[in-house]
Parts: structure tokens; sequence; C-alpha cells
């Protein structure tokens, strides 16, 4: 058996066929504010992933890192008056914790950029050796026209790059870019922000960077597989891609999968947008169970919309699993369903026909789709 998943770079469903160990690096959280549904319905589907590997007999040990230092974090713990690095540690344990309650396989590892300095140093080094980066203004940025694969992870056209670097905090229209599309690997600090000594002045790295230095310390090369929300398909994983392939000459990595955005009143939950439904709120109501059955009730990469409707269905279903009691019920159609692009929606309609015949499907739902019954 094989598990087939969609493959963003190359653009349809392909067999994944990693080896014993499967290395897995999934984008974590910038921890300023708490954790909402989006990123549980994430981190959610790399866990059923996990799950059917494991299943299946791989040893996984899949990465989730911490963006302990950037600008968003910076401004929030600025309009807090609290040190970036306490916000970071409070958020990070609230988020631990909430993940933990949905169940969730505890990552292999969870490093934090900042742990990261001395790695993302001599990464920039690499970069700049290979003459793919250049220095400027007292920061160092990545020259896109170097890199002739530049587009291989998104497919999108120059005009498309450039709207979603303005809107995603690439500053295109920085004048010391040779490039507008050039991204920054390090850049000078403002006089309140935490700033480290290198080679090109004091300052702090970019954000993409330290996602390459934190995999390949954490993981080797190539990836089997890295993933997130599909709003870092661009441009998060695109200068990802770029500038590890340019240090190392290596590919970096062998699958990209992507999860479809939670939407709420037709707009993308954000931060920005203040239109979030927190896991923290939810679980003070619902059981973990029943959350997690609303998710995976939807596809992982679909982009889908939240409303509450879907948490009465799944605490319908939970009701009904239970009374079908313990057993097996449906493991096979469960497993087919999972190895088709992790089709969770089929797999739970498995579930259902199999406890509608009264046939128990306790550990079917236990070990495959992480639901305690």
């Amino acid at each position: 058996m094989t598990v087939h998943l969609y493959d963003t770079a190359r653009r349809e469903v392909v067999p994944f066929e990693p080896g014993h160990i499967v290395r897995m690096y999934t984008c974590g959280i910038t921890p300023y504010d708490s954790a909402h549904l989006g990123h549980a319905a994430t981190y959610l589907a790399y866990d059923i992933l996990q799950r059917r590997l494991r299943d299946l007999g791989h040893e996984t040990r899949c990465v989730r890192n911490v963006t302990d230092v950037d600008d968003d974090i910076l401004r929030k713990a600025r309009e807090l008056g609290v040190h970036y690095l306490d916000l970071a540690a409070e958020e990070i344990a609230r988020f631990d914790e909430q993940m933990s309650a949905l169940g969730l396989i505890a990552p292999y590892r969870e490093p934090r950029a900042t742990s990261a300095i001395p790695d993302i140093l001599g990464f920039i080094g690499m970069v700049l050796d290979s003459g793919h980066a250049y220095q400027a203004a007292g920061a160092v940025y990545f020259s896109v026209s170097s890199f002739e694969r530049f587009g291989q992870v998104s497919h999108l056209s120059r005009a498309e790059m450039l709207a979603l670097a303005r809107d995603r905090g690439g500053n295109p229209d920085d004048p010391a870019k040779r490039d507008a599309l050039d991204f920054v690997l390090w850049q000078p600090s403002l006089p309140d922000e935490p700033a480290w000594e290198s080679l090109w002045g004091p300052g702090r790295p970019g954000w993409h960077i330290e996602c390459s230095a934190l995999a390949m310390r954490e993981l080797g090369l190539p990836l089997d597989l890295h993933g997130g929300g599909s709003d870092l398909i661009f441009p998060h994983h695109e200068c990802e891609a770029a500038q590890s392939e340019s240090a190392t000459g290596e590919r970096f990595v062998r699958h990209w999968m992507h999860v479809g955005m939670v939407c709420l009143d037709g707009e993308k939950m954000s931060k920005s947008l203040g239109n979030l439904v927190f896991v923290g709120d939810l679980l003070k109501e619902h059981e973990p169970a029943a959350i997690r059955l609303a998710i995976l009730s939807q596809h992982y990469r679909q982009s889908w919309e939240w409303h509450a409707g879907l948490l009465d269905e799944a605490e319908a279903r939970v009701v009904r699993w239970r009374a079908a009691g313990s057993g097996d019920g449906a493991m096979a159609e469960v497993r087919e369903r999972l190895d088709d692009d992790l089709d969770t929606p089929g797999a739970l309609r498995a579930v259902d026909a199999a406890a509608a015949a009264g046939v128990g499907v306790a550990r079917t739902a236990g070990s495959l789709l992480g639901v305690e019954l």
C-alpha cells in the first residue's frame, strides 16, 4: 500500500514513497497571539499523515519550528511593553497545550529560530559565497535573478509574485534591492529590537532563512516532505527552496504539501482581519473528539468555511461512533481513503457506515484518525 498525496510543485497527486524514516518539516507558529482554527486544521493534516505512515510501519520525524523573532512578534511585544521572548514563551506553552488537547502527535523537535543564529549566519555566508546574494544598506539580500528555478514551487507569474510579496511582508519597494522580488537574508535591527553580531553588521535574520537553517540542522537534506498553510507557498516556501538549493547545490524538498485556508464569513481567518475562532475557546465548550471530527470532515487541500453546524454534526457523529462500541470496523476502507490524498471526509463516511451496521469502530478511529472514543 502506498500513500498518494498532491505535490504543490508538481501540481498533481503522486505516490509518496519515503524511506523507513520520514523526515517532515512543517512551518510552525509565530507566537504572538493565541492559536486559531486555521492553525489546528493545518497541523491536524500532518498529524493524520503521520498516523497513516506509522500504520504502514514508518518512523516519522516531524519538526515544527517556532518563529520567535520576526516583525510580527516584535511589533506585538512593543505594543504590550514586554520582552519578545517572554511573549513567545507564554504563547508557545499555550499552543502546545492546546495541540496536545486535540490529540496531535508531539513534534519530533520544536526548535526556535533564536536557537539557530550561528546556523543562520553560516548559511548566509554559503549563499553569498555561491554568488546568489549581495550586501546593500547594511542588509544581505538573495538575488532571485541568479536562480533559474525561482518559481518552481508556486508557478506564479512575476506580477502575481509581486502582489503577494507586497501583501505578505516582502517589501518590494525597498530601494536597496536590485530586483523588487529579492528578499532579505539579514537585516539591521531597529534600536528597540534584538540584534546579533555578524560579518555584515549587527542585525537579525530574515523570515525565510530561519526555516531553511532549522530544517537542515534538524533533519538534513533532502526533506521528504515540507509544508504548511497554502498562504506560505509564496513567498515563504518559494524563497526557502531558492536559498537552500543555491547554498547547497542539493535538492531541498522531495514533496511539497500544503493545507487550504479556513474561512469565516467569506474571508480567510487571519490575525490581521480579526475574524478568528480560537482553539482555546472551542476547547472550553466542546470535547476534542468533536473538534477533530469537525475539521476532518473537510478535505485538507481545499479552503473551507467554518460554521457552528460543523460542530453539531461532529458531536452527533461522536455519539453514533461511541454507540457502535469497540472494534476495528472499516479499517481497510479508512486506510484506502487516507491513501487517496488524505480523503478524511471519505474516511469518516466509511466509519459512519460501519457504525450504522453495528460494527465496532473505536480502534479504527483511535489509531488512524486520532479520535478518542
